[in-house]
């Protein structure tokens, strides 16, 4: 099984939010995930950026691969992947 750290959305229409989840590869962009571990968006001035960085850092420590998209913004919170 190949656990990724992905973006789901959520939010109204053309008003989108995102969430940072960890999930199986193979399941649907906004269907089952194993836990959220922050959230992203991108509608704000600057950006608003709520991630749980230990969660993130013991996922990533077990082997799951971000997103290039979700790679990024770890980046940006000082989380290098």
């Amino acid at each position: 099984m190949s656990v990724r750290l992905r973006l789901t959305r959520i939010g109204g229409k053309k008003d989108p939010v995102w969430r940072l989840v960890v999930a199986d590869q193979r399941s649907p962009r906004d269907g089952r995930v194993i836990e959220i571990v922050g959230h992203y968006n991108a509608q704000t001035n600057p950006s608003t950026i709520k991630v749980d960085e230990d969660k993130i850092r013991e996922w990533l420590s077990r082997g799951a691969q971000p997103t290039p998209s979700v790679r990024k913004i770890l980046r940006t919170q000082g989380i290098e992947s």
